[in-house]
């Protein structure tokens, strides 16, 4: 008789292959528990799926009855009626009737992708309606995040009478006072925390404001901005806007700037936000659409985009106009029609990509080395926090998270200006709310301006508070920190052997895809595996090669391992039997299609054979 899963004790599972501690410092962990493995078990048999696919739905809290959506997720079922958001008909209403009306409206963007990815998605519909909007990015270092008062007022001038905000407004009060003060109406479409005071405005859907219980707080800007235009769509036909000469424009049919914007912004890929990754996805591999095809080839992006390509490939390249270039250019790439205009774009996009990584390696270095030197050799301290003057503003977000991943803990770069005020940028790791400690530095006046979220926040403060606020931090998140460390822990999907790490498994497993924040890649761990080559490729990487012991191969990749404990583990011990564990990627080149593994740790096999589970 075999007890249903829901009867099984729920207890930690030993470390995976024994695994107490890896080359990374971490324990070794199966993503299933007792019961999540019943719970696998039934998913095989009930669907016919590969079992190490079904390990890696039930790994995910994927219910037994929900297994053929989650392999095929659709906005269909999961698109929300856009009315449970608070404030959403009166948006609509309202943008409705400056369609109508043909009025000048000002849309007012951040310099991000979700920014930039939501700016043109709504200039894309009022185009659609007739309309000729007026488009503001601001400037990062000159104007900072968010609509500020002189843009406003320009935007005024230029006779706006309706201004949209995307990706921001929510803590925008004066400004946005300004506006309505110059006889602007004002819808805001944010997702960011709010603060304890709203701003006054004719909308604000914000899915996170204390009193919306739609429940969707964990889309992108981008996402909600699709929500608000389903949602206008459905205002304008019932007033009989759209006819034959003005057809109903296809949402639809713009996933791929949803898709963008809501990778890039490491939105959580669950629900409605999986659905828009997909399904964009699929239409970005069409290639008919002028700035994202400019975009993927610029990236020198092989075969058809996946998720990490967003992340990693097309968005670094939109924000890179953002972050040291012309604020509007990822924008303007995205509205253009012209292939030729558009290949131009996205080319000084990726020349100022390639800038912005020369800036901030040194950085990056120089912060790395101000954090070794506090830290000590003890390596003591719940937080990294770091601060030269000449560092580019624009990176700071970028060496924050570098420095978070090599001394997990949270960390800060500040970049420090002549005048001696500094902004800078924080990364947290998991467990630990950033965001909430730096509003708390702000009411105690440490900082002059600060917000964000739980693992990310922006900062301002005068250079003399450094060291106030450094104390600040260490104390405020020091429990926090020590908790989510002690828990260092890397969860594995299942086992395999060389053998049987092969382009068909990868597919398989990218069935439980789009991978991101909140559904995670599957690891995979290969037991005591000879690595019988290891050399350094590209920037900081190690190419590598591991054998098992009949005689099969995998050939894999430790990205950014130089100098780390990882790629430290690995040039020390070539030629020996290591445990690896890592994530599958098709490596497309000149059109032959390969297996690749992405290493993320490695361990020495304790002696005696290792057994794959």
């Amino acid at each position: 008789m075999t007890l249903p899963a829901s009867a099984l004790p729920v207890q930690p599972p030993p470390a995976f292959l024994g695994v107490q501690r890896s080359a990374t410092g971490k324990l070794w962990r199966d993503r299933l528990d007792a019961r999540g493995a019943a719970r696998a078990l039934t998913i095989t048999q009930r669907y016919q799926l590969p079992e190490m696919l079904a390990r890696v739905l039930a790994g995910r809290d994927v219910e037994i009855d929900d297994v053929q959506d989650f392999l095929d997720p659709t906005i269909r079922k999961l698109m929300p009626d856009p009315h449970t958001v608070t404030q959403m008909e009166t948006a609509a209403k309202r943008i409705a009737d400056a369609a109508k009306r043909g009025e000048k409206v000002a849309i007012f963007g951040d310099y991000d992708v979700d920014g930039a990815t939501s700016a043109a998605l709504l200039a894309w519909h009022l185009r659609h309606c007739g309309l000729d909007p007026l488009i503001h990015i601001p400037d990062r270092i000159f104007e900072g995040y968010g609509p500020n008062t002189e843009a406003v007022r320009a935007l005024a001038a230029r006779g706006a009478t309706l201004l949209i905000t995307v990706d921001c407004g929510t803590t925008s009060l004066e400004p946005l006072a300004e506006a309505r003060k110059l006889g602007m109406a004002v819808v805001v479409i944010d997702h960011h925390q709010c603060g304890e005071a709203l701003p006054e405005v004719d909308a604000l859907v914000n899915p996170n404001r204390p009193d919306d219980l739609s429940g969707l707080g964990h889309l992108a800007a981008v996402g909600l901005v699709l929500i608000t235009l389903v949602a206008v769509n459905r205002e304008l036909r019932g007033r009989g806007f759209w006819n034959a000469e003005r057809p109903e424009p296809d949402l639809l049919g713009m996933l791929h700037h949803v898709a963008l914007g809501t990778v890039a912004d490491v939105a959580p890929l669950i629900g409605l936000n999986r659905a828009f990754v997909a399904k964009g996805l699929i239409a970005m591999r069409r290639r008919d659409h002028v700035g994202h095809t400019a975009l993927m080839d610029v990236a020198r992006l092989n075969g058809p985009p996946e998720a990490w390509h967003l992340g990693f490939m097309l968005g670094p390249r939109i924000n890179a106009g953002g972050r040291i270039g012309r604020a509007d250019l990822g924008v303007r790439l995205l509205l253009e029609g012209d292939v030729s205009e558009a290949a131009r774009i996205a080319a000084e996009l990726d020349r100022l990509n390639s800038e912005r990584r020369v800036i901030e390696q040194a950085a990056e270095a120089q912060a790395e080395a101000e954090a070794l030197a506090s830290l000590g050799l003890e390596d003591k301290g719940a937080v990294v926090v770091t601060a030269a003057e000449g560092w580019h503003p624009g990176i700071v977000g970028l060496v924050a998270s570098r420095l978070k991943e090599k001394f997990a803990r949270p960390a800060f770069a500040i970049a420090l200006e002549p005048g001696g005020i500094g902004t800078g940028s924080g990364r947290s790791i998991s467990g630990v709310d950033l965001g909430k400690a730096v509003r708390q530095a702000v009411k105690e006046r440490i900082l002059m301006k600060g917000g964000g979220h739980a693992m990310a926040a922006g900062v301002t403060l005068r250079k003399e508070k450094l060291a106030e606020f450094r104390a600040f931090m260490e104390s405020a998140l020091a429990e926090d920190v020590a908790n989510s460390r002690h828990e260092n822990e890397l969860f594995i999907d299942g086992a395999v052997s060389a053998r049987s790490v092969t382009v068909e498994l990868a597919n398989t497993l990218n069935r439980a895809g789009p991978f991101g924040a909140a559904n995670p890649e599957p690891v995979i761990a290969m037991p005591a595996h000879q690595l019988v080559y290891a050399d350094e490729v590209g920037q900081a990487h190690l190419r590598v090669r591991f054998k098992a012991g009949d005689g099969a191969i995998v050939n894999g990749i430790a990205f950014r391992s130089i100098g780390q404990k990882l790629g430290d583990a690995l040039t020390e011990n070539r030629g020996q039997l290591l445990h690896v564990a890592g994530s599958l990627a098709v490596d497309r080149f000149q059109g032959a299609e390969r297996v690749q593994l992405r290493v993320l740790d490695v361990a020495v096999p304790d002696p005696g054979p290792a057994v794959i589970r």
